[in-house]
């Protein structure tokens, strides 16, 4: 999973794709990152909503980050789309846990969820994935949409790394355990 997220646990703010309050923070150094990360991707997984933003934006960008989001496999998960303009992408109304595993046993190296908390939460709550990224900014949004909400089961996570990218985000890389802790 690779989400932003502000200090008080928001990917967005009141509205959906309310995301000003972070865009300034887009420097040289978080592109190196999301560059980075994708070039060790095999596959993306979205969920509806994301995915027509993502897709809207993609599909005409230019550069290396829009050439690797434009060729990469992608699986949207969607009871209401039917097809896609965006090429390389497939659309299932499957069950995410289900396909997510099927997806995983199928795909030989990294699969990223970007953005669809939605679409997150079945998933982190089935323990589906392996890593967290999260892009802490120095901001709290004060009332907005948490990507964590209160039905997030209780999981226990180590943390890989920290980066630094600009004063005002740094990137948390977590994983799971070895072992499952019961929660307190």
């Amino acid at each position: 999973m690779w989400n932003i997220v502000s200090l008080d646990g928001c990917f967005e703010g009141t509205t959906p794709w309310s995301l000003g309050w972070f865009q300034h923070r887009l420097n040289d150094a978080f592109f190196s990152f999301v560059t980075e990360q994708l070039r060790t991707a095999d596959a993306l997984v979205f969920g509806r909503a994301t995915y027509e933003g993502m897709a809207a934006h993609w599909s005409t960008a230019t550069g290396e980050v829009a050439d690797l989001m434009n060729t990469l496999p992608k699986t949207v998960f969607s009871r209401t789309l039917s097809d896609s303009a965006w090429g390389n992408t497939r659309i299932t109304a499957e069950d995410p846990a289900e396909a997510i595993g099927t997806l995983k046993r199928n795909v030989p190296g990294n699969i990223f969820v970007f953005g669809s908390a939605t679409l997150s939460l079945p998933l982190f709550n089935a323990g589906l994935f392996d890593e967290i990224r999260l892009g802490l900014t120095s901001v709290i949004v004060g009332q907005g949409r948490k990507l964590f909400p209160p039905e997030s089961e209780f999981r226990d996570l180590n943390l890989r790394e920290a980066r630094v990218l600009s004063p005002s985000c740094v990137v948390l890389h977590y994983t799971k355990p070895a072992a499952p802790i019961a929660a307190q």
